[in-house]
């Protein structure tokens, strides 16, 4: 049943044309830009940097091949990671509000990028910014441990209600203290902290795709060879069990997973809202609850938008960019309120 489902036109047709869409706006991501290259540029850099391709202007080439490329991969990733997270999240704690900085993790790193910013050790505003990106990430850990620290009970389990409560206390003592440090902080910390915490991947590279990269992709395959797993978790705890799931040993490990792939893509990109929360719910209106066709089209869809909002953010207005999680939130408030609507109207 599972194959035929698998295997059914409409999850075909949306796994092809959201693949589709996705090459082609990642090829038209180089391509658009403040810079006004052609197509053929944009292949011209890209064989002239591999050595099939001579008398490349060197400019060109930089733009396409060390700014543009990795901007528009670090997009892709971010969005299919955050989205995936969120998918999992979601079913893991039977929360349909839950996404990726449930656990407090998003705080963790403001807190952490909030230190860096406040002290002047961080040289650029950018989330791709090394040491920033390393601030946010060691914040983003400690909340999380804390969090677990806090909800695991004297058996060692990890229990939804007790995570969430955790998350949102250690959520709102690590928005204190950043707040903390920013009124305390020199001029200027205040507006460089904003920036950090709307969202950028301006400042990907490839040194700190390939961390990222290896991260997402793990967490990404992990998951989706638990997809029976979650299927099962849908019917609660002790039905999971009863299905043959270890019910703590996958919690703690799928937590684990989505925990270090969100910390991660947080430390590069900053705080991105609204796709590890609407992208599951639309694909679920697209092709139902089994994570055999969710969670692939999960992915896809997370990294197509947050591709276009990528674009969208450095084009909108001339000479100036948009804040990345100012548009995901643009996006996302409106698909959330319609998604509610139809399901209200279905229901």
């Amino acid at each position: 049943m599972r194959a035929h489902l698998r295997s059914s036109p409409s999850f075909l047709f949306w796994t092809v044309a959201l693949a589709t869409l996705l090459a082609v706006s990642m090829g038209l991501g180089v391509v658009i830009g403040s810079a006004d290259l052609s197509l053929g540029t944009v292949v011209d850099a890209l064989l002239g940097r591999i050595g099939l391709r001579s008398g490349v202007d060197v400019l060109d080439e930089h733009i396409v091949v060390d700014l543009r490329l990795p901007r528009v991969v670090g997009a892709a990733t971010v969005g299919a990671g955050l989205a995936v997270c969120g998918a999992v999240l979601q079913s893991l704690t039977g929360n349909p509000l839950a996404d990726p900085y449930i656990l407090g993790m998003s705080g963790g790193a403001a807190f952490g990028a909030s230190i860096v910013l406040s002290t002047g050790l961080g040289f650029s505003m950018f989330a791709g910014g090394p040491v920033v990106a390393t601030a946010a990430f060691i914040g983003s850990m400690g909340a999380l441990l804390l969090v677990f620290a806090i909800a695991v009970t004297r058996g060692g389990a990890l229990l939804p209600s007790r995570l969430i409560l955790a998350g949102v206390a250690v959520g709102q003592l690590s928005a204190a203290l950043s707040s903390g440090l920013v009124y305390f902080g020199p001029h200027g910390t205040a507006d460089r902290v904003m920036m950090w915490s709307l969202g950028s991947v301006a400042g990907v590279r490839w040194n700190s795709l390939l961390l990222s990269g290896v991260i997402t992709a793990i967490t990404i395959a992990a998951v989706i060879l638990h997809s029976r797993t979650l299927d099962a978790f849908a019917f609660g705890e002790r039905a999971a069990a009863g299905l043959g799931t270890h019910v703590a040993r996958t919690r703690w490990t799928l937590y684990a997973l989505v925990s270090l792939c969100t910390a991660v893509l947080v430390a590069i990109s900053g705080i991105i809202g609204f796709v590890g929360l609407v992208i599951p719910h639309a694909v679920r209106f697209l092709v139902g609850p089994l994570h055999a066709r969710l969670l692939p089209l999960t992915i896809l869809l997370g990294a197509l938008i947050v591709v276009w909002a990528d674009v969208v953010a450095r084009t909108l207005i001339s000479g100036r960019e948009l804040p990345l999680g100012l548009v995901t939130s643009a996006i996302g408030v409106p698909a959330f309120i319609w998604l509610l609507r139809r399901q209200k109207g279905a229901a």
